[in-house]
C-alpha cells in the first residue's frame, strides 16, 4: 500500500476560504485578503484585549514615570 503524501493547509484569515502551503499567496487565498488584513492591522482593527499575565511567571516591578504622569499600571502619580 502507497503512502499517501500529506498536504499542509488551512483557512485563509479574512474569507475563510481553504489555501494550501503551496499556493503563492500562504496564508491568504489572495493578494485582495492580503491587502484587507494589512488595512485592519494599519487601522488598528486587531486589539489584544487585556495584557498577557502568566500567573507562574514572577512579577513585573511597577515603573513609576519620573514627570509625575501615569505608570505602567496606568495609575495617576502627581507632583507635590
Amino acid at each position: 500500500m502507497a503512502k499517501r503524501k500529506r498536504v499542509r493547509s488551512l483557512r485563509c484569515p479574512t474569507c475563510k476560504k481553504l489555501v494550501l502551503r503551496s499556493d503563492a499567496e500562504f496564508p491568504f487565498c489572495s493578494e485582495r485578503c492580503r491587502l484587507i488584513d494589512l488595512g485592519k492591522w494599519a487601522s488598528d482593527g486587531y486589539v489584544v484585549s487585556t495584557p498577557v499575565f502568566d500567573p507562574s511567571g514572577p512579577e513585573q516591578p511597577r515603573e513609576k514615570n519620573p514627570e509625575g504622569g501615569a505608570d505602567s499600571t496606568g495609575t495617576e502619580h502627581r507632583r507635590h
